[in-house]
């Protein structure tokens, strides 16, 4: 806002016009004729106050006549030249004047010259192109440099965008290593780094845990009817349960809304999060295949994917299972209705619909052959179950601790559930708009 004005104030205020000549009777036609086309007029009679006010004002024009006592034409016109390179010089000459024009035309760069006696029409004509070229000169200077402060400002904030990001993954990251490091000598250390980053997931109040669970679900009926190595099939689950890992780098702003809700630039950057999840799990080495198949997600059967067009068996099958897994949950989700079998068949139908286009044909059909194993919810993740406090039974052990929506602990991770605890959290849960999403200790 403040360029345009700066911009319009430039365009809108009259042209200055600074004429220099010896003779008096000159310089008053000269005013006369300027002012009644209503230019402002500055006169000088020397070379040397005429520089001065160079200094002091900046002006669109300089006429200067060639023959002066103390200063010629031409040596004003250099100078000036070096002052004020963009304001605009013509020179005022008499026909015995052409070595000195010539001069003039090399040394001082003028931009137009007037042979006197002039006529009125033609000189307002050079004078008013004179002007609009100075204009368009400043005019370019102020939009460049208002991109470039606007470039400026952009870099900060990508810079900013970046560290922000790569604070967050260096965090996540972190935590890989320690775990890593800690459960390197132990036989459950899949489990543990699985449920650790499935726990960041359901804690933020934009991703859903339960769409988690589900895709990953699905991703191992798929795995079971491809009859896929026992390796596939136990890795299948981890990258649904990981497929948004990605998203907790980034700007909620990216994933609390549907991606068709988002602008074009917010799209490319949201449909980036595998690439982010990728550096994320690459410390956990025993989880590289989970990594390339969250990685390759947005692949497509055809090769119209993302982010590398890879196409039919170039994909690979952990992320051609995790494609087709998630996009039936979506479509699952977008379905109306209150017939949930009607939900499912829906997902079903439109998953089929793209079959050898989006999605490998063979993994169609093993989505179709374990098609009822879709509508069997289980609510597990690893060593985790979820539930709300109705569901609470006694001796349960909780897996990570309660807390109130002002970030008071309500209960400890660990605690044993006893009646009077469960009362407790359904007392409270009656008052919440929402059910408490609990994670429970499944049994050894």
């Amino acid at each position: 806002m403040q360029k345009t004005s700066e911009l319009e104030e430039f365009n809108n205020r009259p042209a200055h016009i600074l004429c220099l000549d010896d003779e008096a009777s000159v310089l008053k036609s000269l005013v006369r004729l300027l002012r009644m086309n209503k230019f402002n007029v500055v006169v000088s009679t020397d070379g040397h106050d005429a520089l001065q006010k160079m200094t002091a004002t900046q002006f669109d024009v300089v006429i200067s006549d060639m023959r002066m006592p103390k200063m010629s034409g031409a040596e004003f016109l250099a100078k000036a030249k070096k002052l004020a390179p963009d304001t605009q010089r013509i020179l005022l000459t008499g026909y015995s004047d052409l070595e000195s024009t010539v001069s003039a035309v090399n040394d001082g760069g003028i931009n137009a010259y007037i042979q006197k006696p002039w006529q009125n029409d033609h000189l307002i004509g050079v004078i008013k192109s004179a002007v609009e070229k100075f204009r368009l000169k400043k005019h370019n200077e102020l939009l460049q440099a208002h991109v470039k402060k606007q470039n400026a400002q952009l870099t900060e904030l990508n810079q900013s965008l970046e560290l922000r990001v790569e604070k967050r993954t260096k965090q996540i990251k972190q935590v890989l290593r320690q775990l890593e490091k800690a459960n390197e000598r132990e036989k459950n250390e899949h489990k543990s780094t699985v449920e650790l980053l499935y726990n960041f997931i359901n804690a933020n109040p934009y991703l859903d845990g339960n769409r988690a669970q589900n895709i990953a679900n699905t991703c191992t009926h798929i795995a079971l009817y491809l009859n896929t190595s026992q390796k596939s099939i136990e890795l299948a689950p981890t990258a649904g349960y990981l497929a948004q890992i990605g998203l907790l780098a980034m700007d909620p702003d990216l994933y609390k809304k549907p991606v068709n809700k988002l602008t074009e630039a917010q799209r490319k950057t949201f449909y980036t999060h595998p690439s982010t999840a990728q550096l994320m799990l690459m410390p956990a080495l025993h989880l590289h295949d989970v990594s390339d198949a969250i990685y390759y997600q947005y692949e497509r059967y055809n090769g119209n994917g993302l982010p590398k067009g890879l196409s039919g068996n170039e994909i690979p099958i952990g992320a051609m299972v995790l494609s087709v897994a998630r996009d039936y949950w979506e479509a699952y989700e977008q379905s109306v209705g209150d017939n949930e079998a009607e939900h499912h068949q829906h997902a079903l139908d439109t998953i089929k619909l793209y079959s050898g286009t989006f999605y490998h044909p063979k993994i169609v059909r093993a989505l179709e052959a374990s098609h009822n194993k879709m509508k069997e919810k289980k609510s597990t993740a690893g060593s985790v179950t979820i539930c709300n406090a109705q569901e609470l039974k006694e001796n349960m052990v909780l897996g990570n601790s309660i807390q109130s929506h002002t970030g008071i602990m309500l209960l400890p991770k660990g605690h044993v559930f006893s009646r009077k605890s469960i009362e407790k959290l359904q007392q409270l849960e009656a008052k919440k708009p929402t059910p408490f999403r609990i994670m429970i200790k499944s049994a050894k």
